[in-house]
């Protein structure tokens, strides 16, 4: 494809010389999700009728610089038939969620010939993509119910962390944990990551023995707390991410929020509920009344509790096993190839 520039002369295709081809300028982008955007612009209605393509050249924020060398005859890497706008640009395979882009726009005629004249580029716009909505989040919570494997009994949430920190709750908080905002870890798109506030739990257990296994990736202490007094009733579950590290094994990241509580309306807008009683990861039920839980054998679950949970209620002992800091999964980035635990909206 050859791009020649309006009111120019081509040797190689013989386009005499025209009149130029509107520029794009006031260059708007609305109805921004994880994969898709809408464009439109204004432009002189000068030569309009003359317009039958757009190049729409889309970088990712940090390689905006190669645009100040963008020359007529490159091709852009978007090439649209011109049509009413706003224009949806759509696609996974060229826009990641939560990512900053460039974009510029210019006009184009296509000639009998098959090459192009074209306008002169409109001036670049910057914008992020969006998180991953609800319906998204929706197939990963189908991908992941896939391998969750059967349910296993469970007493207690743990939170394993180093001495220094224990001591620090107790002299600075009152004896309280403190909820944090959630590392980057998991999927880009994840809406929580970066944003919800919460305290990091297991709760996994080893087959063999039904409690909390004795190795821990985060320190040599824990604190154990009965698995009733931050799940019940009066918690809502949310499903928040599904991913794995180039690793055999998959993360299922849940929710537990109390019932109106700021993380459960920040939950609500964003992430799929569970059912507490009736899903594949985590459950809560009442059998001959007592409360009775169950968690998913074949995913690690990750659980963030939304409020403040006092030291008083549960207990800290150092562990007997080992400190496993390869498995730590603070910040770790998701695999984007593994067929298992992606969807085709970007990673």
């Amino acid at each position: 494809m050859k791009l020649f520039p309006c009111g120019n002369k081509s040797q190689d295709s013989g386009i005499a010389e025209m009149e130029e081809l509107p520029v794009p300028h006031n260059i708007k982008i609305s109805n921004i999700t994880c994969d898709s955007f809408k464009i439109s612009w204004d432009m002189d209605s000068k030569s309009k009728d003359r317009i039958t393509h757009y190049f729409i050249d889309l970088n990712k924020k940090e390689n905006k610089n190669s645009n100040k060398f963008k020359h007529k005859d490159v091709p852009t890497k978007l090439v649209a038939k011109a049509v009413p706008l706003p224009m949806t640009v759509r696609g996974h395979w060229f826009l990641s969620p939560r990512t900053e882009y460039t974009v510029a726009v210019q006009t184009a005629s296509k000639q009998v010939d098959g090459d192009y004249v074209v306008s002169e580029w409109s001036e670049i716009i910057e914008f992020c993509t969006a998180d991953y909505s609800k319906v998204h989040l929706t197939q990963l919570l189908e991908k992941a119910e896939v391998i969750a494997g059967r349910m296993l009994k469970l007493s207690v949430f743990y939170r394993n962390q180093h001495k220094e920190y224990f001591d620090y709750i107790r002299e600075h908080h009152g004896n309280a944990m403190q909820p944090s905002v959630k590392d980057n870890s998991g999927s880009h798109g994840s809406p929580i990551s970066g944003k919800l506030e919460g305290i990091f739990f297991s709760c996994n257990t080893e087959f063999n023995t039904g409690k909390p296994p004795q190795d821990s990736p985060y320190g040599r202490y824990r604190y154990e707390i009965a698995a009733e007094k931050l799940f019940n009733p009066n918690t809502n579950l949310y499903f928040g991410d599904f991913y794995c590290m180039y690793t055999a094994y998959h993360y299922v990241i849940l929710v537990i929020a109390p019932v109106g509580s700021p993380g459960d309306e920040f939950c609500k807008q964003r992430l799929p509920q569970l059912n507490i009683k009736d899903n594949k990861f985590l459950t809560c039920d009442e059998e001959d009344g007592v409360m009775v839980y169950h968690h998913a054998q074949d995913v690690i679950l990750e659980v963030i509790y939304t409020d403040p949970v006092d030291l008083s209620l549960g207990t800290v002992a150092e562990i007997t096993g080992h400190q496993l800091m390869s498995l730590s999964t603070a910040n770790a980035k998701k695999d984007p190839s593994c067929k298992t635990c992606n969807i085709s909206v970007g990673r």
